[in-house]
Formats: C-alpha cells, sequence, structure tokens
C-alpha cells in the first residue's frame, strides 16, 4: 500500500482516535474527580467521616475496584447494551466513549484520591481552625495543593485511553486501533500497522510532554503562591501579655 492511499486513512482513523479520546477525557475527569475527592473525604480520618459516611466510602471504593479489575475487552462487550441505550449503536467512535468513560473513571479517582491524601495535613486543620467549611477546604486547600499531582494523574489516564481507543477497534470502535486491526492483521499489510504504531508512539509522547509542561508550570506557579498563603493559613493573634502584677 503506498503513502497516497495510506494518508487519508490514516488521517480519519487519527481524527476518530483523537475524538474519542477527548470526549472520554471529558466524561473522565467531570466524573473520576468527585468520585476521588469524596474518597478522601468520607474515609476514617476524612472531614466527613460518619456511620452513613463510612458506608459511602464502602460502597464507593467497591465499585471503583470491581470497575478497576475489569479488563477493557470484556468491559467493553458487557457494556454493549448501555451503550446502544445511551447513543443508539454499538459502532464507531461515539459507541466507543461510553465503555471507555466507564473504564478509565475507577481509574482517575483512584489517582486524584492520592494526590489528595500527599496534600499537608497541618493546611487543613489550619483552616478548620479558621472555621473554614468542608467545601472551603476543598476548594482552597486540598484541589490547589494537589494540583500538580492532578495534572500528571490526568495526563497518565489520557495516555492509558489512547491504548484503550486502539482496543476498542476490535469490537469496531473505530480509530487507529480499527485500523491496524482491518489492514494490519487481516489483510496481511505489516507496513501499513507499523506506520499506524509509530502513530500512536508519537502521539502518546506529545501527550506525556504536554502534561510535563502543564505539570511543571502549575507546580512553579504554585510554589509562588505558597509562602502568602501559608502565612495566611498559618496566622494566629497573638497571646495577650501577661499583666502586671
Amino acid at each position: 500500500m503506498t503513502w497516497s492511499q495510506m494518508h487519508p486513512l490514516i488521517t480519519q482513523a487519527l481524527w476518530d482516535t483523537l475524538r474519542m479520546v477527548g470526549w472520554s477525557t471529558a466524561v473522565t475527569v467531570a466524573a473520576g474527580l468527585p468520585i476521588g475527592v469524596l474518597l478522601v473525604l468520607t474515609d476514617r480520618d476524612g472531614l466527613l467521616r460518619s456511620a452513613a459516611g463510612s458506608v459511602v466510602n464502602k460502597v464507593l471504593g467497591a465499585v471503583v475496584n470491581l470497575g478497576r479489575s475489569l479488563p477493557f475487552v470484556i468491559l467493553m462487550i458487557a457494556l454493549m447494551s448501555f451503550t446502544r441505550a445511551v447513543v443508539g449503536t454499538t459502532i464507531g467512535w461515539q459507541a466507543a466513549v461510553v465503555p471507555l468513560s466507564v473504564g478509565a473513571v475507577p481509574f482517575f479517582a483512584r489517582l486524584v484520591e492520592t494526590s489528595l491524601r500527599e496534600v499537608d495535613r497541618g493546611l487543613v486543620e489550619a483552616v478548620r481552625s479558621m472555621g473554614g467549611s468542608t467545601w472551603t477546604v476543598v476548594r482552597k486547600v486540598l484541589l490547589p495543593e494537589a494540583l500538580p499531582s492532578l495534572v500528571a494523574g490526568a495526563t497518565t489516564t489520557v495516555i492509558a485511553l489512547v491504548g484503550y481507543s486502539a482496543m476498542a477497534g476490535v469490537v469496531g470502535g473505530g480509530g487507529l486501533g480499527d485500523l491496524a486491526l482491518r489492514y494490519g492483521y487481516q489483510r496481511f499489510e505489516t507496513g501499513f500497522m507499523w506506520v499506524i504504531v509509530a502513530v500512536l508512539v508519537v502521539l502518546v509522547t506529545l501527550v506525556q510532554l504536554a502534561g510535563d509542561l502543564a505539570a511543571r508550570a502549575v507546580a512553579r506557579r504554585g510554589r509562588s503562591a505558597a509562602a502568602p498563603r501559608l502565612r495566611l493559613l498559618k496566622a494566629r493573634p497573638a497571646d495577650p501579655a501577661p499583666s502586671a502584677p
């Protein structure tokens, strides 16, 4: 197969892969971030610790563990009825977004949980002692302090979604994986398959570079703002001077 024949096929497949990964990333972050935050808040030493919070934590943890334990190919097949109900079809990049999101949300939720647990507990206690609510702690301390780690986790999730999207081609999900299956495997176009592999490698490399740059930029901005924020959070009124006898 010549390059003039490969080019339009690869361009369309790459565009389908980018749409799959883009929409799946948006859904994953929107759903996985609050789940990860809730896992931290309802833990035994969390801000929402209670009997009800413990139940919520155990249920969410079990669901997340179940979602992470299922191989993606099996998950795609198991969700075919649900996918058809959501998007009206089980073929194409639109259909692949559903299992991609379902498979990536538990993965990203655990990364969020791990990132938030690394935040200095002293900052949390400082805000609480100043009368800050749980939402204030999440918005002003947990998420800003964990932002570089969250960006790195999102980058890892996007790269995982690129790999998942390639596997989605096995069941008609479209994209580069579908192209590699139809031409590289079924038609024995070995050269074409290696071109697709190279495109995937370049795509993953670009995502990793962009994620690393974003994480470093966020970390530098966070360090520049850390001193005034720490002074604000840790400020305490001075003890009154003892009165003279």
